[in-house]
């Protein structure tokens, strides 16, 4: 039903793909080609996304399935004056996750450097405050490996203030199945989208109703997709929430009942917990308390849609995650179930 090695290989590639939330371009070609090559139609809309249109059985109700590749980065603030990178960060992440960390940095020309990103005050041998420094973004340069010792020396090159900034994501494929790597937020949750696309155009499977799948960019800043096309339902796909009191781990799918943006749609979740019982998926139904999503900025968008969350259970989001391929075969398994289903009625929730 949903070939496992398929998506853990796709996501592994396009995890190894930089595309900072504004710069996703080369992550999202590299979805619209593997679209293609399972013989689905794509178009772009006007922010750049990505949209695959899939048939199905009953166009009397439309659905949206959604994930994003966009991930957080930096942009180049300013150059201080030995030539280093002042930077502001994209998306909402803590600068401990990054210190130490190496990157790339894209010129507007189109030139790629790399770099380090440090403390002003890097070296516990020279600097009598490196352990204590509070690490935020003023606080925080990016060491360029060119040889540099001045503003201009750095400008010589071509970078300039705008300019994106990737952070290495450091991909690893264990043999116990774990995927640890930066940006399973939301690059699983896209492979899992593409498993499942996958299994439809391999096993010749018609949904039970025609379906959209949006590949988003701008997710992290808030408003990957708040214009959507028309539809009925909208289901993102994106990182389990792990931590604290929540059920999800890192081998299941997770069905969010309510996250930062308020309670999902009630009969859309109730199928999804059924349609996980049924085909005996392993799932956990969780609470996230400082999150937001594609389908809850459709809401926040105007739309009028029942909306949805699942994902695969991801540890450490937003700093360096991790997930195993139990949980992408268990969102990949739910998500071929739903699309093969019929919309959920409300009333037959209601007894």
């Amino acid at each position: 039903m949903a070939n496992i090695d398929y998506a853990v290989k796709f996501l592994e590639e396009i995890c190894k793909t930089p595309s900072p939330t504004g710069f996703a371009m080369a992550a999202i070609d590299r979805c619209e080609h593997e679209a293609k090559s399972l013989g689905f139609a794509t178009r772009r809309n006007n922010k750049g996304g990505l949209l695959v249109d899939v048939p199905g059985k009953d166009a009397s109700f439309r659905r949206l399935v959604s994930g994003h590749v966009d991930t957080l980065g930096a942009m180049v603030r300013s150059i201080d004056s030995n030539g280093w990178l002042k930077f502001t960060p994209i998306g909402g992440y803590m600068m401990q996750t990054v210190e130490g960390e190496y990157c790339q940095i894209f010129t507007r020309s189109g030139k790629t450097y790399t770099g380090t990103c440090l403390t002003t005050d890097p070296s516990v041998h020279v600097h009598p405050n490196a352990r204590e420094l509070e690490r935020k973004p003023e606080n925080m340069i990016i060491r360029l490996d060119e040889r540099v010792s001045s503003k201009e020396d750095t400008e010589k090159l071509g970078i300039s203030a705008g300019d994106f900034i990737a952070w290495d994501p450091r991909t690893i494929v264990t043999e116990s199945g774990f995927i640890k790597t930066r940006h399973l937020d939301d690059k699983a949750g896209t492979a899992c989208i593409f498993c499942a696309l996958q299994a439809i155009s391999e096993e010749k499977i018609t949904p039970a109703h025609p379906f959209t799948a949006i590949v988003t960019n701008y997710e992290e800043v808030g408003h990957g997709a708040s214009f959507v096309p028309e539809a009925n339902e909208i289901l993102a796909v994106d990182m389990g929430a792990i931590g604290l009191d929540l059920s999800t781990d890192e081998y299941c799918v997770s069905i969010c009942a309510k996250d930062s943006s308020g309670p999902y749609d009630y009969a859309l979740t109730n199928q999804l917990i059924d349609l996980a019982k049924a085909n005996k998926i392993k799932y956990a139904v969780d609470i996230y308390p400082f999150y937001g999503s594609d389908a809850s900025a459709a809401l926040h968008g105007g739309h009028d849609l029942r909306a949805g969350l699942i994902g695969p259970g991801v540890q450490a989001s937003h700093s360096m995650e991790r997930t195993h391929r139990d949980a992408i075969e268990a969102t990949s398994k739910l998500l071929v179930e739903y699309l093969k289903e019929s919309k959920s009625v409300l009333n037959d929730y209601l007894t």
